[in-house]
């Protein structure tokens, strides 16, 4: 079936049915297009919360999906791929209780621990962040919630994104380490849990040194997942809605190569625009929902069969909550 059926399917669906489809900025373009409302997670998680449809497909990850139904546990939240972000994965309960436990071996006792939680966490691990008093912070908050967690005089313990971590510490003139580096975890105000975006880990200074020498004027720019050396030799470092304002803003004639993912970037202007990386840098799993996929859900949704829908634990969304909460009442 051409993607053109498949579209007219969908928005004929749309017409039948109480559905709301969002999708975030890093989809692929057809399944983007679609979308009612379009953003970054933090974004597409108020929108969602707020929506009046009782049923939403979220074209996403998991997690985001997760942050809907946290805010918003009378919506019901399908996913037309249960895609899950792979830094997200490489973190879980037991990953996190580990990690508290190094620190406490090394000498820094539980209660001394803050912990905050990038949103690109399950609702799990943003539970447990919950439970020991900690925040969420999404990359363009995420200094504003550290400055507040540091008044707690404890140690910062940030997970589950190192680079995010290191950047903020830079920025705000701060020590920081990854658990299990050789560091003293004692000795930092920021201590990393040792995960990563894999895509943003395609970005290296090689590539900055490269634009700069074919065009001298260029402008280089950065998400703060990018390694901290990345980000520390860019002309401006920002989340993916920050990303979008400032290259939107700029004159078109101004040559930009940024420094994140391929879809966003591919759409952001006709000319001018270069994406940082000698390889694709497209999210395999924020490119695993299809046409096919929402088409699919949307069937489901006419039969009422809701495959595919997020379920939380109350307990888990009580603590989860308390965590994006406090992130929200700063």
């Amino acid at each position: 079936m051409s993607s053109n059926t498949l579209k007219e399917e969908i928005l004929k669906l749309k017409e039948d049915l109480d559905v709301t489809i969002v999708a975030h900025f890093y989809q692929k373009d057809e399944v983007f297009e679609l979308a009612d409302f379009t953003g970054d997670s933090l974004e597409l998680a108020k929108f969602a919360a707020r929506d009046k449809n009782p049923n939403l497909v979220f074209c996403g990850v998991g997690f985001m999906g997760q942050s809907v139904k946290i805010l918003a546990p009378n919506k019901r939240v399908l996913m037309p791929k249960m895609a899950c972000c792979a830094m997200a994965k490489m973190i879980d309960v037991n990953y996190y209780d580990d990690n508290v436990n190094i620190l406490q071996k090394s000498g820094i006792k539980k209660e001394d621990i803050m912990p905050v939680t990038y949103i690109n966490s399950s609702a799990e691990v943003k539970a447990a962040v919950g439970k020991m008093g900690g925040y969420v912070c999404t990359s363009s908050n995420a200094k504003t919630i550290i400055t507040k967690a540091l008044q707690s005089g404890k140690k910062i313990l940030f997970v589950p994104d190192r680079c995010l971590g290191q950047n903020i510490a830079i920025d705000m003139g701060l020590k920081s380490c990854v658990v299990g580096d050789g560091s003293d975890p004692k000795a930092a105000d920021i201590i990393c849990y040792n995960g990563f975006c894999s895509v943003h880990q395609l970005f290296d200074v090689e590539d900055i040194e490269f634009y700069r020498e074919k065009y001298p004027d260029i402008l280089i720019v950065t998400h703060p997942e990018c390694k901290p050396e990345v980000c520390a030799a860019s002309d401006f470092v920002g989340s993916t809605s920050q990303l979008i304002k400032y290259i939107k803003e700029l004159p078109v004639e101004q040559k930009v190569a940024v420094g994140t993912e391929y879809n966003m970037v591919n759409r952001l202007r006709e000319k001018n625009t270069y994406v940082l990386s000698s390889s694709k840098p497209e999210c395999p799993t924020m490119n695993e929902t299809r046409l096919e996929d929402l088409r699919d859900t949307l069937l489901l949704i006419k039969k009422g069969d809701y495959e595919g829908e997020i379920l939380i634990s109350e307990e888990t969304r009580k603590y989860a909550f308390e965590a994006l909460n406090r992130m929200f009442e700063i």
